[in-house]
C-alpha cells in the first residue's frame, strides 16, 4: 500500500497522534510520501520517521502511484487537496481538531483506520463538484469547487444585485451581500450558516443560498445539479469577489458566471462506523439533551 500525506500546521495536542500514524505506517511497512512543506513543519515538532521520508510537491503529486491520500487537518485541508488531487485517489480525512464534516476520522481511531484499510474494510463515497465558466477564464485550470461558489460584495461596499437564471429561465434578482451556489457537500458549510438546507451527499442537487438578503421573504432554493446556473452582478462598485471553496478572485461586473456540474469528483473513504447521519448528529449535536 502506498499513501501520500498532506496537511497544514496543527496544534501540539495532535503531535502524539501524528506520531502514532507514522509509527503504524512504519510498523506495517506501508510506503508513504509526505507533502514537502508539511514535512518541514512536522520535523520541527519533533516527529520521528522509521523510514527515509519521500517528499512530494503539487507538481510531482500526479506522477505518484498511490492507493490513498491522507489529509491531516479539517475540512479546509481537504479543500486544499482538490487543486492537486489525482483523479480517483481516495481521500482519508483525519481530523486534527474538532469540527469536520469531510474530515471525519477521529484522531483516536488512527490505529484502527490503518488496520481497516489493510483489510479492505471501507467503502468509497463519491462527492460531486461544480464547475465555473467565465469569459475571462477566472481561476484558470482550477475552476472547480467541492463546496461552493460564493459571489460576494467587495470589502464594506453596499450590497450588490445578483440576477440568476436557471437553464435560461429567470429565477430571481437577489439584493444581498452575496449569494452561494453549493453542492451537497457544501450544504453543510457556508450555505448552512446562511440558513440553507442540508442535502444528502448523493442527492444530485445544488443549493442557491442568499447572503444577508435585503428582502426577508427570500429563501434558499434547491435545483437539480444538471442545471445551468447563470449569474449576472450589478452594483455601485465595479468589482466584486468570486470564491471557489477557499480560493478568491476579484472580478468585474461585466462578467457572466456560469455554473454547471463538474466532470471531476472526489472520492472520500468511509469506514464501517461512519455514515452521513451519524456525522450530522455528532457535529450539530442533534439529540443532545441540553436541559440540565
Amino acid at each position: 500500500m502506498r499513501i501520500a500525506i498532506y496537511g497544514r500546521e496543527f496544534s501540539d495536542d495532535f503531535i502524539p497522534y501524528f506520531q502514532l500514524l507514522i509509527d503504524e505506517l512504519d510498523r506495517n511497512e506501508i510506503d508513504y510520501f509526505v507533502y514537502s512543506k508539511f514535512h518541514k513543519n512536522v520535523k520541527n515538532k519533533g516527529i520521528t520517521f522509521g523510514q527515509e521520508v519521500k517528499e512530494y510537491t503539487r507538481a510531482t503529486y500526479p506522477k505518484l502511484k498511490l492507493d490513498f491520500l491522507f489529509s491531516i487537518g479539517g475540512d479546509g485541508t481537504i479543500l486544499d487537496t482538490i487543486t492537486s488531487i489525482k483523479k480517483g485517489i481516495p481521500v482519508v480525512g483525519v481530523n486534527s481538531g474538532r469540527l469536520g464534516f469531510l474530515s471525519n476520522t477521529a484522531k483516536t481511531d488512527i490505529k484502527k483506520v490503518i488496520r481497516q484499510l489493510m483489510n479492505n474494510e471501507y467503502r468509497i463515497e463519491e462527492r460531486a463538484m461544480l464547475n465555473l465558466e467565465t469569459k475571462s477564464k477566472l481561476f484558470g485550470k482550477y475552476n472547480f469547487a467541492l463546496n461552493e461558489l460564493t459571489v460576494h460584495k467587495k470589502d464594506s461596499s453596499s450590497m450588490i444585485t445578483i440576477h440568476i437564471f436557471v437553464n435560461g429561465i429567470f429565477l430571481n434578482s437577489y439584493w444581498a451581500d452575496g449569494v452561494i451556489i453549493a453542492t451537497p457537500t457544501g450544504s453543510t458549510a457556508y450555505s448552512l450558516s446562511c440558513g440553507g438546507p442540508i442535502l444528502m451527499p448523493n442527492s444530485n442537487n445544488f443549493v442557491i443560498t442568499p447572503i444577508a438578503p435585503h428582502n426577508l421573504n427570500i429563501r434558499p432554493m434547491v435545483v437539480p445539479d444538471d442545471s445551468v446556473i447563470e449569474l449576472k452582478v450589478e452594483g455601485r462598485d465595479q468589482k466584486f469577489l468570486a470564491t471557489l471553496d477557499s480560493r478568491s478572485e476579484e472580478i468585474s461586473i461585466e462578467n457572466l458566471l456560469v455554473v454547471t456540474k463538474s466532470e471531476l469528483k472526489i472520492n472520500l473513504v468511509q469506514f464501517p462506523n461512519q455514515d452521513f447521519f451519524k456525522t450530522i448528529r455528532n457535529k450539530l449535536l442533534w439529540g443532545a439533551d441540553k436541559r440540565n
